[in-house]
């Protein structure tokens, strides 16, 4: 026999039920991210500690722990570009408690690796961090005194400037790559395994040029012991303010930017998203913030999640075109 249809009590019955339920749920994850956070934080970094992504998690994590209330622990989680440590945040739950030191190198990763996460539909963006220039340097034996020089140096014996990077696929890879195509010419490249030995050698003269970060390539210009032609973002590094940028230099198609920023794993509610965006820019706003970023040459840069969020895409975006045109690969 047919099963007898509900009455009319209980259809009601299960209707205010199901409402109940509903209210109960929406109540109770509001009260969740009203609560936010009840634990500690754990930032995970990419990198290995004493690098620039670590310099910046451990600033912006005692900030945050000062404004949140509770301990912010930072975790290096080291290889595969950064992605290693991308991969154990994004795969955490989105409640908040897992985050993400992300740094330039994020949106290149994605047309070099094979990711075991979408760097896009996986995440969830927070803030931006901090922003700044690379440094285009060269040895001091190389006969020229400009961005130009070097250029027309380089049209007239195509591929006998050597220029070393941080490895294939790093960001200072990518970036130099952006140049050479921007100014259309070639040089050749020098992959090693880490900015150190990029730097030494093209100290020692075994490279000519460098595209480095101010943390890690002003020292030696200050030294004497590299030459700084130009800079890659809009404006001067106050460090070197008689260095000019590469647009002021002759190429006004160039602009690079080398930036951190905080993300989590996807589905993190808004409301603790906006607790998380609040609270770091608050921090970045902070007395003293400005001085201690500076030593590495970078700058503040708060913003809203959904800013953050279009600058990650447009930088995949980006690199990807580049990645493809120039035939870039990681071996």
């Amino acid at each position: 026999m047919p099963k007898a249809a509900p009455s009319l009590h209980r259809r009601r019955l299960l209707a205010v039920l199901a409402g109940a339920s509903l209210i109960f749920s929406g109540t109770a994850a509001h009260a969740q991210a009203t609560a936010y956070p009840n634990k500690p934080i754990k930032l995970v970094v990419g990198f290995a500690p004493g690098g620039g992504s670590d310099f910046i998690a451990r600033i912006v994590a005692k900030r945050l722990q000062d404004k949140l209330g509770q301990p912010v622990i930072v975790e290096n989680r080291p290889g595969a570009g950064g992605n290693l440590g991308a991969e154990v945040a994004l795969k955490s739950p989105g409640d908040g408690y897992t985050l993400f030191l992300a740094a330039a190198s994020y949106t290149v990763n994605a047309s070099l690796y094979k990711l075991g996460f979408d760097p896009v539909k996986d995440m969830t963006p927070i803030a931006q961090l901090a922003r700044g220039p690379f440094i285009i340097a060269v040895n001091p034996q190389l006969p020229v005194n400009s961005l130009k020089d070097l250029v027309a140096a380089a049209k007239k014996e195509p591929n006998k400037i050597f220029y070393a990077s941080a490895g294939n696929g790093s960001i200072t890879h990518i970036v130099s790559e952006y140049f050479l195509a921007t100014a259309s010419i070639e040089m050749s490249h020098v992959p090693y395994k880490g900015t150190a030995p990029a730097l030494t050698d093209t100290i020692a003269g075994q490279t000519q040029v460098v595209f480095g970060t101010p943390a890690s390539t002003l020292p030696f210009v200050k030294s004497g012991q590299l030459k700084a032609l130009a800079v890659s973002t809009p404006s001067r590094l106050p460090a070197l303010p008689n260095v000019p940028t590469v647009k002021e230099a002759g190429f006004p198609t160039y602009e690079v930017t080398n930036w951190h920023g905080i993300i989590g794993p996807k589905g993190i509610p808004a409301d603790i998203v906006a607790k998380l965006n609040k609270a770091i820019n608050e921090s970045l706003n902070g007395a003293n913030m400005e001085t201690q970023l500076e030593s590495d040459g970078l700058k503040p840069a708060s913003g809203t999640p959904e800013e953050f969020g279009a600058l990650i895409g447009s930088e995949i975006e980006r690199w990807g075109k580049l990645v493809k045109a120039r035939g870039i690969r990681l071996d």
